[in-house]
C-alpha cells in the first residue's frame, strides 16, 4: 500500500510510480491516437466531410457508461474497505485474546510464550493463505489459519486437562477465539467471490465501442485535434476500470492492496507486549 500526503496536490499530480495507470494504458493510447488520426485524414482527404454523425445517441451512451463506471468503482472499493475492516477486527481480536490469556495465566507460566507464538502466527498464516502462498517452505498444510487456530485450542485443552485452567476460563477465552475462523471466512469470501466475468467483459467492450465511435462525432469540428480528446478520454475511462481491478482483490502485493505484512507486525508487537514483556500497570 502506498503512503502519501492527501494534501499535496502538486506532488500527487506529477508523481508516477511503477504501477501508474498511464504506463499500463500507453500502448492502447497510441493505438487510439493512430486510429483517430486515420479517421481525421479520411474525413478531410477522402470523404470530404461525410463522416460526421449526430452526437445525440453518443451523449446518451456517455451518460450510461458514467453510471456503469461509478457502480464499478464503488463496488470494488466496498470490497477493499470490507477487507480492511476484517483485518482491523483481527487486530482487536488478537489483542483481546492476549489480554484474556494474560488474565488467566500466571506471569511466569510456560504456556504464555507458546500461545503468544501461535497467536502471532495466525495473521501471517492468513496473509499467506489469501495470497495462495505456502505458510512455510515445504509445508503441506492446505489451510494454515485453521491449523494455527487448532494449535491454540489444543494448548488450552491441555491446560484444562492439567487443571491449570477451569471450564469458565475456557469459555471466557472461546468467546473471542471463535472470531478468528469467522474473520478468515470473511476474507475468503471476498477473495473467492470476484466481480462476475460478464460484467468485466461488458464494460471493457462498452468503453471500446464508445471511444471507437467518438471521432465520427467531433472530427468535422476539431479535425486532427480529435485524436488528443479521444486519447485523453480513453485514459480517463480506462484508468477508472484499472483502478477498480486493482482494489477489488485487496489481498495481493500490488501498490493499492492492503499492507497485510504491516498489519501482521502490528499484531505481533501488541501480543508480545501483553504476554511476554512483563510490563503491567
Amino acid at each position: 500500500m502506498i503512503s502519501y500526503n492527501p494534501k499535496s496536490w502538486w506532488g500527487l499530480i506529477f508523481k508516477f510510480h511503477k504501477s501508474d495507470t498511464f504506463r499500463r494504458l500507453l500502448p492502447n493510447m497510441v493505438i487510439i491516437s493512430v486510429y483517430v488520426l486515420g479517421i481525421a485524414y479520411l474525413h478531410q482527404a477522402v470523404f470530404q466531410g461525410y463522416l460526421a454523425f449526430t452526437p445525440v445517441i453518443h451523449s446518451l451512451l456517455g451518460f450510461v457508461i458514467s453510471l456503469l463506471l461509478v457502480f464499478r468503482t464503488n463496488t470494488a472499493y466496498e470490497r477493499w474497505w470490507e477487507a480492511r475492516r476484517f483485518w482491523g477486527q483481527l487486530t482487536n481480536v488478537s489483542r483481546n485474546i492476549a489480554l484474556k490469556l494474560d488474565a488467566v495465566l500466571p506471569g511466569a507460566h510456560a504456556s504464555r510464550a507458546l500461545l503468544s507464538s501461535h497467536l502471532t502466527r495466525f495473521p501471517r498464516a492468513l496473509a499467506h493463505h489469501l495470497r495462495d502462498l505456502p505458510y512455510e517452505t515445504g509445508s503441506t498444510i492446505q489451510h494454515a489459519p485453521s491449523a494455527v487456530t487448532a494449535a491454540i485450542y489444543r494448548e488450552l485443552s491441555s491446560l484444562r486437562r492439567r487443571g491449570e485452567l477451569g471450564l469458565e476460563d475456557i469459555l471466557f477465552l472461546d468467546a473471542t477465539l471463535s472470531q478468528l475462523p469467522e474473520i478468515c471466512g470473511g476474507c475468503e469470501r471476498i477473495k473467492k467471490t470476484p466481480i462476475p466475468y460478464s460484467y468485466h467483459l461488458f464494460i471493457k467492450k462498452f468503453i471500446f465501442a464508445y471511444i471507437v465511435s467518438l471521432p465520427f462525432l467531433f472530427v468535422s469540428e476539431f479535425g486532427y485535434w480529435t485524436a488528443l480528446f479521444a486519447t485523453f478520454l480513453f485514459y480517463v475511462l480506462g484508468s477508472l476500470e484499472i483502478l477498480a481491478e486493482e482494489v477489488e482483490n485487496p489481498f495481493g502485493t500490488d501498490a493499492n492492496d492492503l499492507p497485510l505484512d504491516d498489519f501482521s507486525v502490528t499484531i505481533r508487537v501488541s501480543v508480545e507486549e501483553i504476554l511476554l514483556s512483563g510490563n503491567r500497570a
